[in-house]
C-alpha cells in the first residue's frame, strides 16, 4: 500500500489531549472528533487537512491517555499515516487496532511542514518528494498490514472469517 500527501509537522510529546481535547470526548461520532482534531496545537488543522495528508511528529507521539479517540480523530480527518520518531505504546497499538497507518522513522525530524511525502508501507520506504531523499523503515508484518488495509482489527477478523 502506497500513501502520499502533504505534511502537517508537530514536535515531541504530542499528547492525546492535544490530538483530541477532552472537552470533545462526549461523542463517538468520528466526523465530530475529526472537526476538533489537533485544534489546541493547530487551530486551522481541521480546515486545511485533505484526504491522504500526513502527520509527522517527533518523539513520544500520542503520549497521555489510553483513549482510542485520538487515532480515530486523526484517521477520520483524512490523514493517511502518522510518521514519528517514536510513539507512545498505547497510541501505537490503538492506531493499528482502528486501521490508522503509523510508522517510526529516525529521519522524521528532517521532514518539514508542507513537504510532499510518499510512503510505501509494504516495502518500508519513505520518499520525501519535496527534498528528494528516501529513508528505509521497518515495514509491518503482513498481518498488521492486513489490519490497516481492512480498516481496522475488527474488519480484518470479519474478512478472515468470511464476513463482510
Amino acid at each position: 500500500m502506497i500513501v502520499e500527501g502533504k505534511v502537517f509537522k508537530y514536535g515531541d510529546n504530542v499528547d492525546t489531549d492535544v490530538i483530541i481535547p477532552a472537552r470533545y470526548l462526549n461523542t463517538q461520532d468520528h466526523k465530530e472528533l475529526a472537526a476538533h482534531c489537533m485544534e489546541d496545537i493547530d487551530k486551522d488543522f481541521a480546515g486545511k487537512v485533505k484526504e491522504g495528508d500526513i502527520i509527522v511528529g517527533g518523539n513520544n507521539f500520542g503520549c497521555g491517555s489510553s483513549r482510542e479517540h485520538a487515532p480515530i480523530a486523526i484517521k477520520a480527518s483524512g490523514v493517511s499515516i502518522v510518521i514519528a520518531k517514536s510513539f507512545a505504546r498505547i497510541f501505537y497499538r490503538n492506531s493499528i487496532n482502528i486501521g490508522l497507518a503509523i510508522v517510526e522513522c529516525d529521519m522524521a525530524d528532517k521532514i518539514n511542514n508542507g513537504d510532499m511525502v510518499q510512503v510505501d508501507l509494504d516495502n518500508g520506504n519513505i520518499c520525501n518528494k519535496t527534498q528528494g531523499w528516501n529513508a528505509q523503515v521497518q515495514p509491518f508484518p503482513e498481518f498488521i498490514q492486513n489490519i490497516i488495509k481492512n480498516n481496522g482489527y475488527i474488519n480484518s477478523v470479519k474478512k478472515q472469517l468470511g464476513g463482510k
